[in-house]
């Protein structure tokens, strides 16, 4: 998994409540279990007209909003099914940063787990932030978890919190395997220790 450390990019506002991962990424598009390429299928049914042809009025097809690395989204992003490919869609789109109140405990901890940041704000930053992402050009916001901050075009700072663990992980670059990997002198220490304790499980 890539290290997370500081990112600046244009914040797409999506003032929209209980986005789910249905509308992240349609169920007709999870037959593959590969990462890469989902990005395309992104909020499908809100990007695409019912021809094929892009959504004009949908943010992520506007000009100044079509290589947003952040989203700035109302409470409860992420309910509903547990699909992985709903925080493996917004990666591979581009989307590195999602910004709400409050998100469903699942897509949470999976967007964490794939590299990810998810930060919640209390309602009244979160309304200072779909401003600053309003701006359309200019919206662009710097996060830096390291120091745990966003800072918006205007140079005004809010500080957001995080659990230390989650911070590390991502600061490392540090997956579920990668923490794994780390014990792996432990783990073939206990495999040589079983070996000769239990001979037979090894035959």
């Amino acid at each position: 998994m890539e290290k997370f450390n500081k990112l600046t990019g244009v914040a797409a506002p999506m003032p929209i409540r209980n986005i789910d991962t249905d509308m992240i990424i349609p169920k007709q598009f999870l037959k593959t279990i590969k990462r890469e390429g989902l990005g395309k299928n992104l909020f499908d049914e809100m990007r695409f007209l019912d021809d094929g042809s892009e959504n004009p009025d949908f943010v992520l097809n506007k000009p100044a909003y079509r290589n947003a690395s952040i989203i700035v989204a109302g409470e409860n992003f992420g309910c509903g099914s547990s699909r992985e490919h709903a925080p493996w869609a917004l990666k591979d789109f581009g989307i590195q940063v999602i910004i709400s109140t409050s998100f469903a405990d699942i897509f949470y901890n999976n967007s964490f787990k794939n590299g990810m940041l998810p930060i919640k704000v209390d309602a009244e930053t979160l309304a200072k932030l779909m401003e600053d992402a309003e701006r359309g050009a200019n919206a662009t916001l710097t996060v830096d978890l390291e120091a745990q901050t966003i800072e918006g075009p205007d140079g005004g700072t809010v500080h957001f919190e995080i659990d230390s663990f989650r911070k590390h992980c991502l600061l490392e670059g540090l997956d579920d395997i990668g923490l794994t990997q780390q014990k792996t002198s432990k783990i073939e220490a206990y495999e040589e220790k079983q070996k000769t304790a239990q001979p037979w499980l090894s035959a």
